[in-house]
């Protein structure tokens, strides 16, 4: 019985999220009967305070295994880069594009070069969460789960019929930064399952609900500004959804004061303090007055409190509740508020 050739298989990625796919990927070679020809990445961006350049976390794992790495700036046909970039691809003969968090647009033309087409590693149970920022977007929405949706691209935004789904249980204590580390894991056992059997999956695709859909959008740093009046359980999921980037902060005499970590909302602590008052300095937490929850069965009219257990002072290193309750930098009484510049 003679065995298939292995599967040319071209990888394009940029952040840490793809390049969990790919070592897996790498490590399987052999086992899921692929051939990783080449690596896409995003060129090299200036990072950290010399701002020098510095490879993606996908480049650099490439470069680890000697697999040759691309990094086009663009693949549209009206330029000269685009037109080279799309033949270097076709010089590869891949049979299939695995893609995770590329940040490039692949233009239909591209899409169509591998024998197989383009599969994304998705971080969302789709049509829920189409776009740039799902798993953050799921936190901040308190969605109950989330997951891997391996999608056969389109030259839709994440529109693409579905060819494996597996999900994950958000966790109360969950944030961007933990979620991003069960999907990335998760994302790299589904791609590895769907190439081992790829013509089956790809029979069985099933296309997306339109009318279902919602959209992630971009982060923008402003997000990240507490409005007191929201109820706990909002700013609560706030803190989680926007850690490490770009991160929940407040303002304390017109100081910048970052929100890092908070307990889940006990709906039992009612205040009638206003919005942003530091109710109490405590060893545990920092108890602070939010909104009036617009929960069925609140009719107290009285506002939620968030325990804060965890910020940090502009020009200084987190510190947590207790450490703030044996200093002078926070007191019963002080009043959080919006940016006043």
């Amino acid at each position: 019985m003679s065995v298939l050739r292995p599967l040319r298989v071209v990888f394009a990625g940029t952040p840490e999220f793809a390049a969990i796919s790919l070592e897996a990927l790498i490590s399987q070679q052999d086992a899921l009967n692929i051939d990783i020809v080449a690596v896409y990445s995003q060129p090299d961006r200036k990072a950290g305070r010399g701002q020098k350049l510095a490879a993606s976390a996908v480049k650099q794992g490439a470069l680890a295994h000697d697999i040759p790495v691309e990094q086009p700036a663009t693949f549209k046909k009206s330029s000269e880069e685009g037109v080279a970039a799309r033949e270097i691809l076709q010089n590869y003969q891949p049979d299939v594009m695995v893609v995770a968090a590329y940040g490039l647009i692949l233009p239909l033309g591209v899409l169509t070069i591998p024998t197989y087409g383009c599969l994304n590693i998705h971080g969302s149970l789709l049509p829920r969460w189409r776009g740039a920022a799902p798993i953050h977007r799921a936190l901040l929405a308190g969605d109950a789960e989330t997951g891997i949706t391996i999608m056969q691209m389109d030259k839709g935004l994440d529109t693409g019929d579905m060819l494996y789904k597996v999900s994950c249980a958000i966790e109360s204590d969950d944030s961007a930064a933990s979620l991003h580390d069960k999907l990335a894991a998760l994302g790299a056992t589904a791609i590895s399952t769907v190439l081992q059997e790829l013509p089956y999956y790809q029979a069985q695709a099933t296309a997306q609900d339109d009318n279902a859909a919602n959209y992630a959008e971009k982060l923008i740093k402003t997000e990240g500004e507490i409005d007191w009046a929201q109820s706990a359980a909002h700013i609560e999921r706030q803190i989680r959804g926007l850690t490490p980037w770009p991160g929940a902060y407040t303002f304390l005499d017109g100081q910048r004061v970052k929100i890092l970590a908070s307990l889940p909302v006990n709906d039992t602590q009612r205040t009638d303090k206003p919005a942003g008052t530091v109710i109490s300095v405590g060893r545990k937490a920092i108890l602070v007055a939010c909104g009036v929850d617009n929960k069925v069965g609140h009719n107290d009219l009285q506002a939620s409190t968030l325990a804060i257990t965890t910020l940090q002072f502009a020009g200084s290193k987190p510190v947590s509740a207790e450490q703030i309750c044996h200093g002078n930098q926070l007191n019963d009484g002080d009043q959080f508020t919006a940016d006043i510049t």
